[in-house]
């Protein structure tokens, strides 16, 4: 399986392309602010043919690119519904203006083609499969998309802003709950298996074994949400 990932734009969000192998079909997961040229440059580098744009929520700094990225491949996106009005009004889904300097260089709006994702979903596209799951907390229609292992390939969950190394996304935007957080962490992430390779929305890889032994968050729901809300820094836009 060939996966290559960037971080785009202000918010360094990692937009990953994800095929069989290179010279083959692909899906795109998150193009946001300033992805186009690096979405293009991979595909070119790879030769691979995007059939799908697939978004773990839908917060502006993962989907500020995708009416440009769907438009120039033909190809739909998919979100959860409870998203979907992200796409086209950006500033009221993180309750305050994102700036008119920046606004100017997005394409606010729908691509032509939009499908909703459902929890327990397993999409097939490009020749993989990508198990859906609802997480919210971070956003309502937050999801984890995760690739079973494969041959000597571990499992892989890209998992938008729900879980990073070392800490989770924030829950004070419109739409975040801290509980809800919690309780997507117990069950979208706790029972994956330790080798299972954590791909996020921002900052570097880790593992469901290292976040499971290190992360506060994951450590405060595996000991039954028993210590409040952790001291440690949540990440997001």
């Amino acid at each position: 399986m060939l996966i290559a990932g960037f971080p785009a734009g202000a918010w360094g969000t990692n937009c990953y392309l994800v095929a069989p192998a290179a010279g083959e079909e692909c899906v795109i997961i998150d193009p946001g602010h300033q992805a186009t040229e690096g979405v293009a440059e991979t595909i070119a580098k790879h030769r691979l043919k995007p059939v799908a744009v697939i978004l773990t929520h839908g917060h502006i700094d993962h989907v500020a690119s995708v009416v440009p990225v769907c438009g120039a491949h033909d190809v739909p996106a998919w979100i959860h519904p409870s998203d979907r009005y992200m796409m086209s009004d950006p500033e009221k889904a993180l309750g305050r203006s994102i700036g008119m300097p920046l606004m100017g260089e997005l394409t606010v709006g729908e691509p032509d083609d939009v499908k909703e994702l459902g929890d327990g979903v397993e999409l097939a596209l490009a020749g993989l499969s990508f198990g859906v799951a609802h997480a919210p907390g971070h956003t309502k229609g937050s999801v984890t998309f995760r690739v079973p292992e494969a041959a000597d390939i571990p499992s892989v969950l890209f998992s938008g802003d729900l879980l990073f190394a070392g800490s989770v996304g924030r829950t004070d935007l419109p739409g975040g709950d801290p509980a809800e957080m919690l309780d997507s962490l117990g069950r979208v992430c706790l029972p994956l298996d330790d080798s299972t390779v954590v791909l996020s929305g921002h900052g570097p890889q880790t593992t469901i074994g290292r976040e499971r032994a290190t992360n506060p968050y994951l450590r405060e729901v595996a000991a039954g949400y028993g210590s409040g809300d952790s001291a440690a820094p949540r990440r997001g836009m």
